[in-house]
């Protein structure tokens, strides 16, 4: 037993699947009993299991009839060597099957009637169970079964004093302090069986085990069954067939929450509910937490993030030194490349190549390089933002309807930013990020993972004009196909030299055509094609969407084949890390193999601005009046409140505490960052840079740590994030070092790119609350999940959430598509004030499940004080009845 239940099957080869442990509970009842009238010896000072067994013996009382010749017949027994199931790998078990065919069953490890070894055996030590086992466990041992000479059970509970390896009694070779025996006349093997294994159950909780350690009396292990009897849940066997295997759960119920659960409250411990929303308010957000305490002084926040990041600035360059940070590296480098020219593109069309995707590459390079080197959390990614461009556009058309030079008026406004934030920092206005709940952060990265999606899907939707297909082709019609270069266009002849123009009285020429030129060869040479087919490239168009939705769900396979149940748990891990280059190389290496010309990244080889009017530095005065630069500040107050508030949702998002952070946040110094590369970005007319939400959830995703074992039928455990600095500081030198590698990227399709843009997006979307609850919204009650909040709050209100927040999303993105997108950064902040509102439609009670409870709001109902009354008939004060023939289920691995 490792945390839950195995058997041998059928053949004695074999470990069955792991499984929760079921229990008949007339088993507890007898085991109850036995620890009322059997031998229980705690703190036994023996050295070996010789040592044990005698003094076990020894001490059995005088009026249980054990005569000299039993007693010496029930040593012997038990000392002798258990048969332990053979754990060999697989490669193994088939090169005996292949030399030994009719073997027949495997060979255990001792004869029967082998005493038992005072020392390890190999085959112990060698044992592939160990590295299952968690580190510091113990063994416990369990030994039931009939005998002839026995007419009374013979019963003992021993609890060693301190852990003592057995030698060769143990599957492995750890430790031991709890040891059971049962043994008794015949006509009761399935009574000794089933008590053996409720005792194997009771050893595996965790509650039980801290009472078992502790105990100083008999009456303390009764007290601890007791208690474990009141968390039991009933099964009618009516309803239930005890022969079947529950799987484990992939989220069990914390053993510290039920110790203090119990220790607080003995009649609530049933289905935690009360206990449960009481936590509603405080999980998963960065409310109330140490970063955001407000100091009273000028620029406290930022001096306790620096004290705060400074210890743990080397180990963020030595905990980068792990090969799941170069996956990291290469699929976030490849998000940012892809975003640095998407993003470019647009800006490029949307300010006259003011800014391409040049600036955008060096912008996004060294914005992204200085925030990484110097920030509170360097996990984020800085990258143009959908939000940033609309507001860039706006400003550009507004330059050209009064005549301003638009590089000069933007750096005027990056000036005023930058001074408006760090004016933030000083007053510690980060503290109000505590009013971003989770309503808030869901509609904004709903928001920007569906701008991703669009911009996906849109850039390949006009691949289909960029390369038509021809929607009329006929296959009968295929003789009638053709594309010929003509050349004899006016002043050209067929080898290129000059040609008077024919006389109207002289015979008109027929058109000199060429079959064997190129495209690029025809257009050169000044020829243009003719023929039914010149316009249309079919393949081109149906491969990029191949290669677009191949590299999507390549990328979603391979990051979900770590759960899967095929190739060791280190070849699942690697696969999964890798699963985003993997997917790009195959597509990649199917582009290549096809010879299509599908198009290409396309990275700018030189270093000159995109567009040839403009220089690297922006100079303050000249091209526009002087009271620009005063009323600057009008737009600049739209901007800091888009900046403020896409860099904190983001930074609250990634700061959640489900993300188990060990070096803590620096919202007040990540803003500073952002405000200080504002002048830079301005004064050189790059792009301005912020917090990218989606590309920086990818980044955390990557950088997930899982433990390295787990138990059987047990989920690795979810250790954290490994924070460090490197992985950034790599993509980010990358970025810049790509303006030189253009003869290495332009192999890359642009499809396989955008097929990253579309996982990345959906990545986003599915991991907020409210994805899943807009699923609600499509299915019918009963085939609704078993989803939290659904049992606390009715399924109306739920819907009712769901609907307000979808209305919201929609109306964030008619604002931004339209010319009201000067008004999305006040929308953006709308969002806590519609937020506060639902106070007046939703109870606490329901806010606490749905969403988080804002600070100052009243606790009391969502605390639990006032339950409704089907929560307080749901839990489990009955005492259980002597239902002989129920199953129970312990709530510690069925919660």
């Amino acid at each position: 037993w490792i945390k839950f239940e195995e058997k041998v099957e059928d053949g004695g080869e074999r470990w069955s699947a792991p499984h929760v442990p079921a229990l008949p509970l007339h088993s507890l009842f007898q085991l109850r009993t036995c620890l009322q009238k059997g031998m229980v010896l705690l703190d036994l000072d023996a050295h070996s299991f010789k040592e044990i067994i005698d003094e076990a013996l020894s001490r059995w009382p005088e009026e249980a009839e054990l005569q000299p010749e039993l007693r010496e017949r029930l040593a012997a027994l038990l000392l002798r060597q258990p048969r332990h199931q053979p754990t060999k790998p697989l490669l193994r078990v088939l090169a005996e099957l292949s030399l030994s065919p009719c073997r027949g069953k495997a060979k255990s490890w001792s004869e029967p009637g082998a005493q038992l070894s005072e020392t390890p055996l190999k085959e112990q030590l060698r044992n592939r169970l160990k590295k299952k086992v968690p580190s510091g466990a113990e063994a416990a041992h369990v030994a039931v079964g009939e005998v002839d000479f026995l007419e009374k059970p013979f019963t003992a509970f021993i609890r060693l004093r301190q852990a003592v390896a057995l030698g060769s009694l143990a599957e492995v070779a750890l430790p031991s302090r709890f040891l059971f025996i049962l043994l008794g006349p015949h006509a009761k093997a399935k009574a000794y069986h089933e008590v053996g294994r409720a005792m194997a159950t009771l050893l595996t909780d965790e509650l039980f085990q801290r009472v078992a350690r502790q105990a100083e009396h008999r009456e303390d292990l009764i007290a601890g069954m007791e208690v474990f009897l009141d968390e039991l849940t009933v099964l009618p066997p009516g309803k239930w067939d005890p022969s079947a295997r529950i799987p484990p759960q992939s989220c069990l119920p914390s053993p510290h929450r039920r110790m203090v659960v119990h220790a607080s409250d003995p009649q609530s411990h049933g289905n935690g509910d009360v206990a449960a929303a009481g936590d509603r308010a405080g999980l998963g957000r960065a409310h109330s937490r140490e970063e955001l305490e407000r100091t009273g002084r000028l620029f406290g926040g930022l001096l306790r993030d620096i004290q705060r990041k400074a210890p743990w600035y080397g180990s963020d360059f030595c905990d980068g030194l792990h090969p799941q940070c170069l996956s990291a590296v290469l699929y976030i480098y490849l998000a940012t490349v892809t975003n640095a020219i998407t993003f470019g593109g647009m800006l490029g069309d949307a300010t006259a190549n003011m800014q391409g995707v040049l600036e955008s590459f060096l912008g996004t390079a060294f914005a992204g390089f200085i925030f990484c080197l110097f920030s509170g959390q360097p996990l984020t990614i800085l990258s143009s933002t959908g939000p940033v461009l609309v507001f860039e556009r706006l400003l550009f058309s507004f330059s050209q309807d009064h005549s301003l030079d638009y590089l000069e008026f933007r750096l005027w406004i990056g000036l005023w930013v930058a001074f408006f934030g760090v004016v933030l920092v000083a007053t510690e206005a980060s503290h109000l990020v505590q009013y971003f709940t989770r309503f808030t952060e869901e509609g904004f990265c709903a928001l920007i993972s569906l701008i991703f999606i669009y911009d996906s899907l849109k850039k390949m939707l006009s691949l289909a004009d960029a390369f038509p297909v021809n929607w009329q082709y006929r296959l009968d019609n295929i003789t009638s196909y053709s594309c010929i270069c003509n050349l004899s266009s006016a002043g050209h002849s067929s080898a290129g030299n000059y040609t008077p123009l024919p006389s109207p009285l002289a015979p008109r020429q027929p058109p000199t055509t060429l079959s064997g030129l190129s495209r690029t060869q025809c257009l050169g040479r000044g020829g243009h094609l003719l023929g039914t087919s010149c316009q249309y490239v079919p393949d081109v168009t149906l491969l990029s969407f191949l290669l677009f939705g191949g590299t999507f769900l390549s990328c979603t396979a391979l990051k979900r084949f770590r759960s899967s149940r095929y190739f060791p748990v280190g070849v699942r891990k690697l696969v999964s890390d890798f699963a985003i280059i993997l997917a790009i190389l195959a597509s990649c290496a199917i582009d290549a193999a096809l010879g299509l010309e599908t198009p290409k990244l396309l990275v700018p080889s030189e270093l000159k601005p995109t567009n040839p009017a403009r220089g690297w530095i922006v100079f303050p005065f000249g091209a526009n009046p002087w009271w620009v630069c005063l009323v600057s500040a009008v737009p600049a107050v739209l901007v800091t409140i888009l900046i403020f508030m896409d860099q904190q949702i983001t930074a609250v998002i990634l700061n959640r505490r489900e993300y188990k952070l060990k070096k803590g946040a620096g919202f007040h110094l990540d803003f500073l960052c952002v405000s200080l590369l504002m002048v830079v970005t301005s004064v050189t007319g790059l792009p301005w840079y912020v917090s990218a939400t989606v590309i920086s959830l990818a980044h955390m995703e990557s950088l997930k740590r899982e433990s390295a074992t787990s138990a059987p039928g047990e989920h690795p455990e979810f250790l954290g994030i490994r924070e460090q600095r490197l992985s950034g500081l790599a993509v980010f030198i990358l970025m810049g070092v790509s303006v030189f590698m253009a003869p290495i990227l332009k192999h890359i399709p642009m499809p396989v790119l955008y097929g990253v843009f579309l996982h990345m997006g959906v990545a986003a979307l599915n991991s907020i609350q409210l994805t899943d609850r807009v699923r609600l919204l499509l299915m019918p009650a009963k085939h609704q999940p078993d989803l939290p909040y659904l049992r606390h709050v009715p399924l109306r209100r739920v819907h009712l959430f769901t609907v307000i927040q979808l209305l919201c999303l929609a109306l964030l993105w008619v604002v931004k598509s339209t010319t009201a997108a000067i008004l999305f950064p006040v929308m953006l902040l709308a969002l806590v004030g519609i937020r506060k509102g639902l106070e007046h439609i939703f109870s606490l009670h329901d806010l606490s499940w749905l969403d988080n409870l804002l600070p100052g709001s009243s606790s009391g109902e969502a605390e639990g004080k006032q339950p409704r009354k089907r929560e307080e008939k749901g839990s489990n004060g009955e005492e259980v009845g002597d239902v002989l023939g129920a199953t129970l289920i312990p709530q510690g691995c069925f919660g």
